[in-house]
């Protein structure tokens, strides 16, 4: 049986992803974690004056939260959490009441890198944000609203050789019935967010799964959910940085850093390529008088753990998995290395995890790719390449990672803030 205390943990996570359908609820349900650990909301467009404490800043889908030990001076280092807070999915287009034969349907775009047939025949809502004419923003979550319904195997009878999704007609959900003339998806939205639908003048919108994150397996050791990638590394991080902010006794300013758009790349003014940490650091750092070197200083005795859900080894397809590196569900987070630096691991860095494992009294394992089956990347090689702080790439073991519903051990989002709660102590 799973621990008690990482059953726990695990509630708050499906709590956490429930209030987070979209980037955008993802850093607002944070703020309100934050907000009540006694942290301090800052306006970018504010001079700040600051001490020490705990803050954080919202810019759109991204959150950045830290705490200012006392003591702090102009060489103290950084120990960064670095994570991201969207999901592969749809996203609503300009123009979206659509439909056709009687039914209507929600125009959307292919967001990120999804497992299409996974998002066939459930319940979605649609979550974001809505910008009105006064320029006020308002999110916006519908109840089960939308479904991508599957072609029948009576019309398709060679669907189980191989199911192929054009990206264009197959994947418009229906949400209706009826006169086309009839249909106003905006309208459905401005409802749920209560604003009138003719003052929308922008949005950005997202397909979320309706069902809620469950534990189940034999002995309750396994946890599946939408978005475990990579909400289960902003939550250990959120839970961590808010426990460490009771009591910091660290030796650097601890930072939790979600990011959005990771799953485009990451270029944008809220993700990591962009310039939102570094000018966070910045203006840390000016509020503590620092000149250039001091800021070099500090830099090199900085850490970013990046956090990022990886692979657990399936047992269907043991083939694509390294035949030495096999990680498993519950067996600890992942240290996870590439040769190619799609992971910012090095060996210090895997250094400093073990001992950081070792201290929170939490099993790790090693991650590494086949050869024969490319790695994918994280925001460890852009914050190391674009801060030039060491970086080190970890994660929770998934299954089904990029599907609507994906898996992961009960334990390991636990042992996964148990180990940031050391690092932010450090």
């Amino acid at each position: 049986m799973a621990q008690a205390a990482a059953m726990a943990h695990i509630a708050d996570l499906a709590e956490y992803v429930a209030t987070s359908p979209s980037s955008y609820h993802a850093a607002a349900s944070a703020a309100k974690r934050l907000d009540a650990a006694g942290f301090t909301a800052l306006n970018e467009a504010d001079e700040w004056t600051l001490g020490a404490g705990a803050y954080y800043v919202v810019r759109d889908g991204a959150v950045i939260a830290w705490v200012q030990p006392e003591g702090a001076t102009a060489t103290t280092g950084f120990h960064i959490l670095g994570a991201h807070t969207d999901s592969p999915g749809f996203k609503l287009k300009p123009k979206p009441t659509t439909g056709s034969n009687g039914w209507w349907q929600a125009g959307v775009e292919v967001y990120g890198g999804p497992l299409l047939n996974s998002w066939l025949d459930r319940e979605l809502v649609l979550a974001g944000r809505l910008v009105l004419r006064d320029g006020s923003v308002h999110l916006a979550q519908t109840e089960p609203l939308l479904r991508i319904p599957q072609l029948a195997i009576h019309l398709d009878r060679q669907v189980n050789d191989g199911l192929t999704l054009d990206r264009q007609t197959h994947t418009n959900p229906i949400f209706g019935a009826g006169d086309l003339a009839d249909a106003d998806i905006l309208a459905v939205l401005a409802a749920s967010a209560g604003v009138d639908p003719a003052q929308i003048a922008g949005y950005d919108v997202l397909t979320a799964p309706a069902q809620r994150g469950e534990v189940f397996g034999d002995g309750k050791n396994f946890f599946a959910s939408s978005r475990l990638d990579n909400l289960s590394s902003v939550h250990a991080g959120l839970i961590a940085l808010s426990d460490y902010a009771r009591k910091p006794e660290g030796q650097r300013i601890a930072m939790l850093a979600a990011f959005d758009h990771e799953e485009l790349g990451s270029q944008s003014r809220s993700g990591a390529s962009g310039p939102f940490l570094e000018e966070l650091l910045q203006r840390i750092q000016a509020s503590l008088g620092a000149t250039v070197q001091d800021t070099a200083r500090a830099l090199s005795n900085s850490v970013c753990l990046s956090a990022d859900a990886g692979h657990a080894v399936h047992p269907n397809y043991a083939d694509r998995h390294d035949p030495a590196n096999r990680p498993q569900v519950n067996a600890g987070p992942l240290l996870k290395i590439n040769a190619n630096q799609r992971y910012a691991t090095d060996a210090v860095g895997a250094a400093a995890f073990a001992r950081w494992c070792e201290s929170a009294g939490v099993p790790y394992q090693e991650f590494v790719s086949n050869n024969r089956v490319p790695c994918g990347s994280t925001i460890g090689p852009l914050t190391a390449t674009r801060i030039g702080i060491r970086t080190v790439d970890v994660g929770v073991a998934l299954l089904s990672m990029h599907s609507a519903r994906e898996m992961c051990g009960v334990d390991d989002p636990w042992y996964l803030s148990k180990v940031a709660r050391t690092f932010f102590n450090d």
